[in-house]
């Protein structure tokens, strides 16, 4: 097993590296933005994104221990053992994208970890510092999506080096500058996919979850194309109040809150208000997404 402190320096060179160039690239778009009239940044959205960024960054820091202990729990009881060639990192890469996939799909339809996901997807702005508005309260249990991926014999320091590649991968997509990238459109998350993900037209809802690979979305039916005719809407639906970093990480909660305190509610309404999908109600008045979906196609295939 590579030393524990080894794989730690790797995870912190991946964001030594790429910060900087983040950087860069955020100053770019900034300017491009501002040179070109394009208002793709709002001062007081990008400084809520910074502020819920170093709020999870700082979560992330207490949980890490702890995660990282539960993670090699389950390595060091691992039945597998790998050679550490390039076939291991590709299939590293490959199952941690996967576990990504089902950790997002997870996120956009129980209504708990939604309302820790929302804060990524509430803005009407869609730049590179929507990349990282963090979902704060993720890393609380993020770590346990990857437990499998180390019970299969996969070195938790590995698997974290993996998945910071790919947050980084998944930081260039919020982009509007980039229209397509051919070829890769067929195997990548792009900006275009990426786009799709975070709009609030009904058509888009729940689409394109992957963060490297857009191949899981193709194979579970969450794939969605960018189209023309139907120009993305960012943000959710209803707006929330405000833009405060407060409101963003509370919101959903509240709304959770609301509903458990309803009189007459059984303990399974209360459990499903909790875990099932977002727009669920004990009375059948609320809608999910699949069932605005459904409707809305009906709608289309009349016409």
């Amino acid at each position: 097993m590579i030393d524990f402190f080894t794989g730690e320096d790797g995870l912190e060179s991946v964001y030594a590296w790429s910060i900087p160039i983040l950087v860069t690239v955020i100053l770019a778009e900034m300017i491009y933005s501002h040179i070109s009239e394009a208002k793709l940044y709002n001062r007081k959205d990008t400084a809520t994104s910074v502020c819920l960024a170093l709020m999870n960054f700082g979560l992330d820091l207490v949980m890490k221990v702890f995660a990282m202990a539960v993670m090699f729990f389950f390595y060091n009881r691992s039945f597998f053992s790998w050679e550490f060639t390039i076939w291991y990192w590709l299939i590293c890469f490959v199952v941690t994208d996967f576990a990504y996939y089902v950790l997002h799909y997870v996120d956009h339809h129980s209504r708990a970890f939604w309302a820790v996901h929302i804060t990524h997807h509430n803005s009407e702005y869609f730049n590179l510092t929507t990349g990282f508005r963090s979902p704060v309260l993720q890393p609380l249990y993020r770590y346990l999506y990857f437990c499998p991926l180390a019970f299969l014999g996969f070195n938790p320091w590995h698997i974290m080096v993996v998945y910071a590649v790919g947050q980084v991968y998944g930081t260039w997509v919020h982009t509007q500058t980039v229209k397509s990238l051919g070829i890769l459109e067929y195997i990548l998350v792009t900006p275009s996919h990426h786009r799709v993900h975070h709009a609030c037209n009904i058509k888009y809802l729940d689409r394109n979850m992957g963060m490297c690979l857009i191949v899981w979305d193709k194979i579970f039916g969450t794939f969605e194309k960018e189209d023309p005719q139907t120009p993305v809407k960012f943000g959710i639906y209803p707006k929330m109040p405000d833009n405060k970093p407060d409101t963003v990480l509370l919101y959903e909660w509240r709304k959770i809150w609301k509903d458990l305190r309803q009189p007459g509610l059984k303990i399974s309404d209360r459990i499903n208000y909790i875990f099932n999908a977002p727009g669920w109600r004990h009375d059948g008045k609320g809608k999910t997404v699949k069932e605005y979906q459904k409707k809305y196609y009906h709608k289309t295939t009349l016409k």
